[in-house]
C-alpha cells in the first residue's frame, strides 16, 4: 500500500516536472530565438532556420554608431531619454511613495481612512484612461513633446500605490517610534534616520518598480511625444524601426535594441531580488 502511493506519488511529480519544463521551454525560446538573431550576419528579416549560420557583432555597432542606414533613428539618443526620465521617475517616485506610505502606516489623523479608500479606489483604475485628459492639460502648459512631462506624468501620480510599502512599515514596531520621541527626535528625523534605513527590502522594490515602469512604457510615452523623434524612448524607437519604411532595413538593429533595453532591467532584478522578494513578502503582511 505505501509503496503504491509512493509510485503515485512520484508519477504525479514526475508529469508535474514535465509540464513545468515544456511551460519553461515555450516561455524562454523566444527570448533565446531574439538573443541569437541579433548576432545574426544574414540580412533577411525572415530566416527558415533557428540558429544564425553567421554570427556578428556588427548589428550592435549600428545600432549605436548610426552606420548601417541607422543614422535616421538615433538609438543612443533615445536610450538616453530613457535613462534620464526613468532616473529621475525613479528618484521622486521612490520619495513619493515611501513618505506617503509612512505618513499613513504612523500617523493617525481624521480623514485617513477616506484619503486611504480613495487612493485604492482609484488605483483600481487603468492608467490608460485618463491618458488623452493629461495629453490636454499638459499641451495647455505648453509640455508636449518634453521629456520633463513625462517625468511628470511617472512621478505625481506614484504616491497612489503605497499599500505594499505601508504593509512593510506596519510590521515595523512603534516602540522604535516611542523610544526616539522620548529622546527628542521629530516625525521627520524618525523616518529618515530610523526607519528608513531599517527598510531595505521595501525601498529596493519601490526603486525596481519606479524604473521599470518608465523604462518599458510605450502608450503614454508615444501620445505625449508625437512625431518629435529626438525625443523618443527606447520602446517608441524600437516600434518606429518596425514600420514599413524601416522595417527592411532596421530589423537586425531592432533585434540588438530589444536586447540593449532588456540588459539594464535584467542586471538590476538579478542584483537585488533577495530584497525585492522580502519587500513584496513583507509589505503583505498588513494592510
Amino acid at each position: 500500500m505505501i509503496k503504491s502511493y509512493k509510485f503515485r506519488r512520484h508519477l504525479a511529480n514526475g508529469f508535474i516536472y514535465l509540464f513545468l519544463i515544456v511551460m519553461g521551454i515555450i516561455w524562454i525560446s523566444p527570448f533565446v530565438y531574439l538573443v541569437m538573431h541579433s548576432f545574426r550576419g544574414e540580412g533577411m528579416i525572415t530566416v527558415p532556420y533557428l540558429v544564425p549560420h553567421e554570427w556578428t557583432l556588427q548589428n550592435y555597432i549600428d545600432l549605436f554608431t548610426g552606420a548601417g542606414g541607422n543614422a535616421q533613428l538615433n538609438f543612443p539618443r533615445w536610450f538616453l531619454n530613457t535613462f534620464v526620465v526613468a532616473c529621475f521617475s525613479c528618484v521622486i517616485s521612490t520619495v513619493s511613495v515611501l513618505m506617503v506610505s509612512y505618513a499613513f502606516s504612523r500617523l493617525r489623523f481624521k480623514a485617513r481612512k477616506k484619503f486611504m479608500n480613495v487612493g485604492m479606489i482609484l488605483g483600481m483604475f487603468p492608467g490608460f484612461m485618463t491618458m488623452i485628459a493629461i495629453y490636454y492639460l499638459l499641451k495647455a502648459m505648453g509640455l508636449t513633446q518634453n521629456l520633463v512631462a513625462l517625468v511628470i506624468c511617472y512621478s505625481c501620480g506614484a504616491g497612489l500605490g503605497f499599500q505594499i510599502s505601508k504593509g512593510f512599515f506596519d510590521t515595523i514596531p512603534r516602540a522604535l517610534d516611542e523610544a526616539a520621541t522620548i529622546d527628542g527626535a521629530t516625525k521627520n528625523q524618525i523616518f529618515w534616520r530610523i526607519i528608513l534605513p531599517m527598510s531595505k527590502p521595501i525601498v529596493v522594490y519601490t526603486v525596481l518598480t519606479s524604473f521599470i515602469g518608465p523604462w518599458t512604457d510605450f502608450i503614454l510615452a508615444k501620445i505625449i511625444m508625437g512625431d518629435k523623434r529626438e525625443n523618443y524612448t527606447v520602446a517608441i524607437g524600437l516600434q518606429l524601426m518596425q514600420q514599413l519604411e524601416f522595417k527592411n532595413t532596421y530589423y537586425k538593429q531592432f533585434l540588438a535594441g530589444s536586447v540593449v533595453v532588456a540588459v539594464p532591467i535584467t542586471l538590476l532584478f538579478l542584483k537585488m531580488q533577495k530584497y525585492y522578494v522580502e519587500g513584496v513578502t513583507a509589505g503583505g503582511v498588513k494592510g
